[in-house]
């Protein structure tokens, strides 16, 4: 039959094969192993269709073995397994044939991984680290370098020869020097070349005062004392506006602060940058109101003298000593400086615009930052300053001016009374108000500056009153231009001398 036909030929073909209790299961030669480990009941030696020699971690520890696999299914599938990172079996046929093997786990790869991950996490970013470091040291090397390139090519524009200027400047007095700048039609300052040997003969004798912009030094030269204000390197817009405004415009002017040089040298491997003016030992307008009181003649006299320099500033001056207009743009006592006679004169021009009526060109500067919070008019608060339009700004410095007329005010004393300095708004703002401290106040609230009712028995501080209050209409083509209010201060100084002269 069929089935004895298939078993016939099994036989022929594969005689390992035979047919017995376990039906088909192969039957193998079976060798003598070495036996090792706690698989070992007796002796050293077993009998196995397979030898084998194993390797595993188990608590830690290795754990060695050696033996055979009776079983052919069991020998089978444990010498296919494949070796893991926690256990290993080698297998082989013949007498004996673990008897010298050894076996090893494979290394943990991860581990490998692990490592060199590790080392690039904290190696990439120190590499990085020098990189970026290396790069920025050239930069501000190379800024540096352009810096004093800078220097020397306007030195060289201007013939500078070491020899020639010392000559230039021997011993020369200051005014001696701007007096012949002003004649020679060179605009407000002394020649470049001129500004920079100055520069170098000044000495710094103290500090005098501190601000956003940096630090302001009494120094002296030739005998001479002059106001060295170092701006900080963040502020460098600032020095170059003022010292751009200076060289190119006659800002001579009594009530304008006096300008001598500009320089920007290297000092102790560092840029500084330097505005050079007269000094005032009276300090500014803010600090001296802080401790002295005034009459009302020297009210006046300060009062004039400010709208004076703000016209100045103002008016467009045409011909080859003319002048462009200039807005402030940062108007405040603190930028106002008290001279030995009394009157005072405006400073800090770094936020400054300029007008060109010829060719309607505006010239508004490169510098990002606003005036002082305090002091802004309601059109700046709200944002619907005309940006374009040079008019918008004279208006908006008249407002300021508005507020330090009411500062000076206050401090003057009538019928022997007289209030505390305070700044404006002192009463509805905190110290450093915000932007929308001011906002809700000056354009919400429409708040002004509170006039005490003693000024109004005092002809001079009504007439002071009704003049600021002319300043500060929330309609900026409301307001008085500063020729007008230096024409009305005129007028109520000459009615006050008029009185004296009657008593």
């Amino acid at each position: 039959n069929i089935e004895g036909l298939v078993h016939l030929l099994t036989m022929s073909f594969f005689p390992e094969y035979c047919a017995g209790d376990e039906g088909k299961r192969p039957m193998k030669e079976e060798h003598e192993c070495v036996c090792e480990g706690s698989s070992c009941a007796t002796g050293n030696r077993c009998m196995g269709h397979q030898c084998f020699s194993s390797l595993a971690v188990s608590a830690g520890s290795m754990v060695y073995q050696k033996g055979c696999f009776k079983v052919y299914e069991q020998s089978t599938m444990t010498c296919k397994t494949p070796p893991s990172r926690d256990q290993i079996v080698e297998c082989c046929h013949g007498h004996l044939c673990n008897l010298n093997s050894t076996v090893e786990l494979p290394v943990k790869e991860l581990s490998s991984y692990s490592v060199t991950t590790l080392a690039i996490v904290i190696v990439a970013p120190i590499i990085v680290l020098i990189v970026l470091s290396t790069i920025a040291i050239l930069v501000f090397r190379r800024i540096h370098r352009n810096q004093m390139e800078r220097l020397t090519s306007r030195d060289a524009e201007y013939g500078t020869i070491d020899g020639l200027i010392a000559s230039n400047v021997g011993e020369s007095t200051l005014a001696d020097l701007l007096d012949h700048s002003c004649t020679s039609g060179s605009g407000s300052g002394l020649p470049f070349l001129v500004q920079r040997t100055v520069a170098r003969q000044i000495t710094l004798n103290e500090c005098v005062g501190k601000g956003r912009y940096g630090e302001v030094w009494r120094g002296q030269w030739q005998g001479e004392s002059i106001a060295v204000k170092i701006f900080s390197s963040r502020d460098e817009k600032s020095w170059f506006r003022e010292t751009e405004i200076y060289n190119t415009v006659l800002l001579r002017h009594e009530n304008i602060l006096g300008f001598i040089a500009s320089d920007m040298t290297s000092r102790n491997s560092s840029t500084q940058l330097w505005l050079i003016t007269h000094y005032h030992e009276m300090g500014s307008l803010y600090d001296y109101l802080q401790l002295s009181t005034l009459d009302a003649s020297s009210c006046l006299r300060m009062a004039l003298s400010i709208a004076s320099g703000l016209a100045h500033l103002h008016v467009e001056i045409f011909g080859t000593q003319g002048k462009p207009a200039i807005a402030h743009r940062d108007l405040k006592s603190k930028n106002v400086l008290v001279k030995k006679n009394g009157q005072c004169c405006i400073a800090d021009l770094g936020l400054a615009v300029m007008h060109f009526q010829d060719t309607n060109e505006l010239d508004v500067g490169n510098n990002p930052k606003v005036g002082t919070k305090r002091y802004m008019a309601p059109e700046v608060l709200d944002d619907s300053i005309q940006m374009d339009c040079f008019e918008s700004y004279k208006r908006v410095d008249i407002w300021a001016l508005g507020l330090v007329l009411w500062e000076i005010s206050r401090r003057t004393v009538s019928n022997g009374i007289v209030e505390d300095y305070k700044p404006p708004f002192h009463d509805v703002v905190p110290s450093d108000p915000s932007f929308d401290d001011m906002k809700k106040v000056v354009c919400v609230d429409q708040q002004r500056p509170n006039i005490p009712n003693r000024w109004f028995s005092d002809p001079t501080l009504t007439s002071m009153a009704k003049l600021m209050k002319e300043c500060w209409y929330q309609n900026p083509s409301a307001r008085l231009t500063a020729l007008r209010i230096k024409k009305t201060l005129t007028k109520i100084d000459n009615s006050l001398d008029k009185i004296k002269t009657d008593i």
